[in-house]
């Protein structure tokens, strides 16, 4: 069960949404609002969707919880678009358990962060990234670099181990180093997706196979277009959306975590009821809603 787009050269789709996890006023989780978030993002232009990462809350939900959310998800999307789990914690049993839930659950692929906050050395990132992939049975894996939250950052030859794993195809990038990301994709064949919205735009020229949004939310069908015009070499169509896009990319990433803006969004484009994020993490203020109609007003986001 893969997206028709989901190809060795962009192996988990083009667009995917780093997608929120729904939750009832109580904070239980809301599946119904899940399936109903996965469907209008998938109508509206994404081949792929992130379950359970950082946008998700991850670090809030159960495994059971998480393979619930999953399960939702994935009956809602059937073969419209790939499914990836975010399985990545800072403790490699708990993921194992998690990428053999998500491979019996049904997924297509993995997404492995690195593990945080106890910054281990290359080696043990290396066999922790080994570990689970091995238990996803034959999921494709897309790393995640995101030394702002994880402390660390994959070395060039950490990709180059990494590399030799037949699982792992690519990796959502948050290190922001285009030069870099050439490197390695010239030098180890990985495949990369922007894992930043400010810098769509430019991994897509530089070679990025695709991107992993958190404004996705907010502007789904503008991100499919920006790919489709890079593709077909439009820079002038594909700055046009990246400026459009710009008051909404920075109203968003104004709060530190994303989820906070991305569930708001949700809700003032109607496509969420509530925007209940789970400790520690508070919901936008109403200062935060305001700023950000106002920013999807000025994008040309909001009917």
């Amino acid at each position: 069960m893969t997206s028709p787009l989901a190809t060795e050269a962009a192996p988990f789709g083009r667009v995917l949404t780093a997608m929120v996890t729904p939750f009832t006023p109580n904070g239980e989780l809301d599946l119904d609002a899940a399936q109903k978030v996965a469907t209008h993002l998938i109508d509206q232009g994404n081949d792929g969707l992130v379950i359970s990462g950082t946008t998700g809350e991850s670090p809030t939900t159960t495994v059971a919880e998480d393979g619930r959310l999953l399960a939702a998800v994935v009956e809602a999307v059937g073969d419209r678009a790939t499914v990836v789990a975010g399985v990545g914690t800072n403790d490699t049993a708990h993921s194992v358990a998690l990428a053999q839930q998500a491979r019996t659950v049904g997924a297509d692929g993995l997404l492995i962060v690195t593990p945080y906050y106890s910054k281990p050395p290359q080696s043990g990132i290396v066999a922790h990234v080994n570990t689970v992939a091995g238990a996803g049975d034959d999921l494709p894996v897309m790393l995640y670099d995101i030394p702002g939250r994880s402390g660390v950052m994959l070395t060039p030859q950490t990709y180059v181990e990494l590399r030799k794993n037949p699982l792992v195809l690519s990796v959502k990038d948050a290190v922001g180093d285009f030069n870099r990301g050439a490197w390695l994709m010239r030098e180890t064949g990985i495949t990369i997706y922007s894992g930043d919205d400010s810098l769509n735009l430019g991994w897509l020229a530089y070679g990025a196979c695709g991107i992993v949004s958190v404004v996705a939310h907010a502007a789904p069908r503008q991100l499919a277009d920006m790919v489709t015009a890079v593709d077909r070499g439009d820079l002038v169509a594909a700055r046009a959306l990246h400026d459009q896009l710009l008051p909404i990319d920075r109203a968003m990433m104004t709060v530190t975590q994303g989820v906070i803006t991305a569930k708001a969004v949700l809700q003032i484009l109607g496509v969420l009821d509530h925007r209940t994020t789970r400790a520690p993490l508070p919901e936008a203020t109403e200062d935060e809603i305001a700023m950000l109609r106002d920013a999807l007003a000025v994008a040309g986001l909001l009917n």
